[in-house]
């Protein structure tokens, strides 16, 4: 099978102890829609933020690439990188 690139949103959550948590992420179509998709969520609570990605590989074998951020939005304590 030929590599693919997943298209991924993921928003955070704070714990009560003031962690950042991940929700479950929302595959999209693309690019800009995984970026319109993070700001919908980050803009809702209880999210205190989310991020867009994309992630390449291929499935068939198991191997992909590390994740490339494409957009954070909101309240990131940082250490994430957009490129």
């Amino acid at each position: 099978m030929a590599a693919v690139t997943y298209y991924v949103a993921l928003a955070f959550t704070r714990s009560e102890d003031g962690d950042i948590v991940a929700c479950d992420p929302k595959e999209a179509q693309s690019s800009d829609q995984a970026i319109r998709m993070a700001k919908v969520l980050a803009a809702n609570k209880p999210h205190c933020g989310a991020l867009a990605f994309s992630r390449a590989g291929d499935p068939a074998i198991g191997e992909f690439a590390d994740a490339v951020i494409l957009k954070t939005v909101g309240d990131f304590d940082g250490g994430l990188v957009e490129t």
